[in-house]
């Protein structure tokens, strides 16, 4: 099973991209307000979660989609895969951020994070 959500935002595709697209910028995440990157990994507190180490699996600028999964993480997870993308949609652009994770009881807490992201977001380019 997996969480996907797809969302409208009244902003160009290259402004959301400068903000999701960017490994090492959490000013968008609720709470979140320091972030390492190395190149390939992004090391994170996450509110209610603890120090988490994401591994970047792909980045295309020219298509604005990321993958990334969690490798490390105070709960052992078996699966965390999440994928994003940004495509021009009228007069602002559509985002669509799609998590795999497993064990399924960690869901809840991972679609309420993206609900609280979904939302910064707006905050920001809609402001």
């Amino acid at each position: 099973m997996a969480i996907e959500k797809i969302v409208n935002y009244k902003c160009t595709p290259a402004e959301l991209w400068d903000i999701v697209g960017t490994p090492d910028r959490v000013d968008w995440v609720p709470g979140m307000t320091e972030c390492e990157f190395d190149g390939e990994v992004r090391t994170v507190d996450l509110p209610g979660a603890g120090t988490i180490k994401e591994r970047i699996l792909s980045r295309d600028e020219a298509t604005m989609t990321m993958s990334y999964s969690c490798i490390e993480s105070p709960t052992p997870l078996e699966k965390h895969l999440a994928r994003m993308s940004i495509e021009a949609d009228g007069d602002g652009c559509k985002f669509t951020w799609t998590t795999e994770i497993l064990p399924l009881t960690f869901e809840p807490f991972i679609e309420k994070s993206v609900d609280g992201a979904i939302e910064q977001i707006r905050s920001m380019v809609e402001s």
